[in-house]
């Protein structure tokens, strides 16, 4: 669902390339997810290749490391591992959700409604095994570490923040914060535009970054009792969260009282909620202990045989990118030497 902290913390515009160099944890679900919701036809449909297989994914990891790499922007992804067991009601909320737009979606294409149809279709996005080990091997002839998270992805990606592994972690999600990650990046891509669903206006997306001490500074409140904010507002766990209870009241109440057990118009809510186990997910979750993350080289003729023979992209189009990619490595790689003589 998202928690929704975007009142509350501190967001700073930012540039892609003021990443340069620098190492970046991607929450990998989260990314696959966004390139399967956008990366279809004017129907609604996912791009496939000749056998039918899903290609959105890949589609999307490919030319968006390609400019990440171009940048010289050091990509890692992780991946989710098993979620806990609070995150059921969560999970079954979504499940309903796609179902509920399986069925608009297919109303609409039977009313020959276009633009009605690709809005549910995108609604319906869902993730298959298959899918995560095609974009782990496409990472792989990229050259683009991956880290498998034994829970929650997010989790993982902000210890990497913490034990100085990475420079940031990168997620559409608050929750990252909530998890401890020192820096967050939201709209990890170029600037551009955005369709608002439903209306005929665009929004303008430019990538920001968020650090977690200066939003605990600003509010004058600690992590944990940033957390406790996150489960008065409803989180993966708490989906529901409590009622008439928005990031503003939920401040104003930890202010006030310090933490949940003191804030008196929720104690019996609060009773029905485990939210020592929510805290103890998010201030002592289960994480990939990484020692070290190692980068390889990007395997031109393998990506193209694979991409190109396998997958039925155009072959044209893939060797054009990885030839822009080549460029840019080289001129990156001369600016450098310039710049040590």
């Amino acid at each position: 669902m998202g928690l929704d902290l975007k009142h509350l913390i501190i967001r700073e515009k930012t540039k892609l390339e003021s990443f340069s160099s620098k190492v970046i944890a991607i929450d990998a679900y989260n990314a696959i997810y966004q390139f399967l919701a956008i990366i279809r036809g004017p129907d609604g449909y996912h791009l496939t290749d000749s056998k039918g297989n899903v290609t959105s994914h890949l589609s999307g990891l490919f030319y968006r490391n390609i400019n990440f790499l171009s940048l010289g922007i050091k990509p890692v992804y992780v991946f989710d591992g098993k979620p806990p067991s609070l995150k059921a009601a969560e999970i079954s909320r979504r499940k309903q959700i796609k179902k509920d737009a399986t069925i608009k979606y297919e109303k609409a294409l039977s009313d020959g409604d276009k633009e009605q149809a690709r809005k549910y279709a995108q609604q319906t996005t869902s993730m298959k095994d298959y899918m995560a080990e095609d974009s782990k091997h496409l990472l792989q002839l990229f050259g683009i570490p991956f880290i498998d998270a034994p829970s929650e992805g997010e989790a993982t990606a902000a210890h990497l923040t913490i034990t100085g592994k990475v420079y940031a972690s990168a997620s559409q999600d608050y929750d990252s914060v909530l998890f401890g990650a020192k820096k967050l990046i939201r709209n990890f891509t170029n600037s551009g535009r955005r369709k608002l669903p439903n209306r005929n206006s665009y929004i303008d997306v430019e990538p920001e970054i968020i650090e977690l001490e200066k939003s605990l500074r600003g509010l004058d409140i600690t992590r944990e009792q940033l957390v406790d904010i996150g489960i008065l507002i409803g989180t993966d766990f708490n989906p529901d969260g409590f009622e008439r209870v928005g990031p503003k009241t939920a401040l104003k109440w930890i202010k006030e009282h310090g933490k949940l057990e003191n804030i008196p118009q929720i104690q019996e809510k609060l009773s029905e909620i485990e939210y020592k186990q929510i805290r103890k997910i998010f201030l002592h979750p289960e994480v990939a202990d990484v020692s070290e993350i190692k980068f390889g080289e990007t395997d031109r003729a393998e990506i193209v045989d694979y991409l190109c023979n396998e997958r039925s992209f155009s072959r044209d189009r893939v060797e054009s990118s990885l030839n822009r990619l080549k460029k840019s490595l080289e001129k990156r790689s001369h600016t450098l030497e310039q710049w040590m003589n």
